[in-house]
């Protein structure tokens, strides 16, 4: 989804759909990074872009210019081939496309009023769903061919999501998740849970997908702040944390069922509160940790979790160890890889490994 704020260097950013690499579109056109080396692997200098959507890591990317000349309209999708350096296909609409996602089955195009859902391979179009007003093109898609969701606004009012199913082409079920309006919504690696926050940005929960059941609730703060982005950690069965990038320029990361000590063990079990009739609010200071400052208040950014390392003793008296990759992308022109460690005692550090500047990065070359 495109900055919404001019004033910051970077128009757009996102991540793929495992994490491996991102894309940033800026005035004078679009980049592709290596998360885990830093490096600059493409760079087209042909136009200002507010989208910019990869395929893993494939050489196929979906682009949606700012408007700064004809040909570059934020009402055309361009499929663009990085290795060909070429336009597969062009897609055009009647409004200003908002938000553009895609896995290996479907390609999702979201306007102000309508959200498109194609088939990939063949661009045929599958269904063409009408939505209530969406200006920020709000939404969230699952990677996942298992779950393959797709989230929009339900309501103008309330925050309330519409689940739908992409493959079948039927609404899946209807969730109540705030009471005011929704600003970040994002799925897990599986597809079977979806993370909400609201406007006030207090509040964030979580739902299992398959009952449209609250599983947990978590209190950021007191005063409201804006939710740049959501991110579950990766797994491939249940979730273990949950990352939320604030306006206030923090981090919060949440537990969600993990053994942080004795008591949690007994007590806070996020896979035990989905048992039927069973919903926990967590309040517990226990199950949040924040890191202040990690960036510059007020700037948008898009942050991950990348990896993440449990280790456990030989016994289960012993203290259980987690490790985390953090991956943050600042609208005014950084990335910042932090790794995050807790130990038994709910102690948490957080370190800044890496820190550079994506407007000044170049792309290496190869001598002859």
């Amino acid at each position: 989804m495109a900055n919404q704020s001019s004033s910051n260097p970077i128009l757009c950013a996102s991540f793929n759909q495992d994490h491996s690499c991102f894309a940033i579109g800026t005035k004078d056109g679009f980049k592709i990074f290596d998360c885990d080396t830093g490096r600059l692997l493409y760079e087209r200098v042909i136009g200002a872009f507010i989208i910019v959507e990869m395929l893993y890591r494939s050489s196929f990317l979906a682009i949606v210019g700012a408007g700064e000349q004809p040909s570059l309209s934020p009402r055309r999708l361009c499929l663009f081939n990085t290795v060909s350096g070429t336009s597969l296909r062009e897609l055009n609409f009647l409004t200003s496309i908002l938000a553009v996602c895609v896995n290996r089955k479907r390609l999702i195009v979201v306007l102000q009023e309508k959200t498109y859902i194609y088939d990939v391979n063949s661009l045929e179009i599958k269904r063409i769903i009408d939505t209530v007003p969406n200006s920020l093109g709000l939404c969230a898609f699952s990677a996942s061919i298992e779950n393959p969701y797709l989230a929009l606004p339900a309501s103008t009012i309330k925050g309330s999501v519409l689940i739908y199913n992409v493959m079948d082409l039927q609404s899946h079920c209807e969730i109540h998740a705030h009471r005011s309006r929704l600003a970040a919504m994002a799925f897990s690696s599986n597809g079977m849970y979806i993370a909400t926050a609201s406007e006030q940005g207090t509040i964030i929960r979580v739902h299992l997908i398959s009952e449209a059941t609250k599983s947990y609730s978590f209190r950021r703060g007191t005063y409201p702040s804006t939710i740049f982005s959501l991110s579950f950690g990766p797994s491939a069965d249940l979730p273990d944390l949950l990352l939320a990038a604030s306006s206030s320029g923090s981090l919060h990361i949440f537990s969600l069922g993990l053994d942080l000590n004795e008591s949690s063990r007994k007590s806070n079990s996020f896979f035990g509160s989905i048992m039927p009739g069973s919903v926990t609010d967590a309040w517990d200071p226990a199950h949040h940790i924040v890191h202040h400052n990690a960036f510059a208040a007020g700037v948008r950014s898009d942050a991950v979790i990348r990896k993440i390392e449990k280790a456990s003793g030989t016994s289960m008296s012993e203290p259980v160890t987690l490790r985390a990759t953090v991956s943050v992308i600042t609208f005014n022109g950084y990335f910042q890889e932090y790794g995050f460690r807790i130990n038994h005692k709910n102690e948490a550090t957080w370190t800044l490994e890496h820190e550079f500047n994506l407007l000044t990065a170049v792309a290496e070359t190869t001598a002859s």
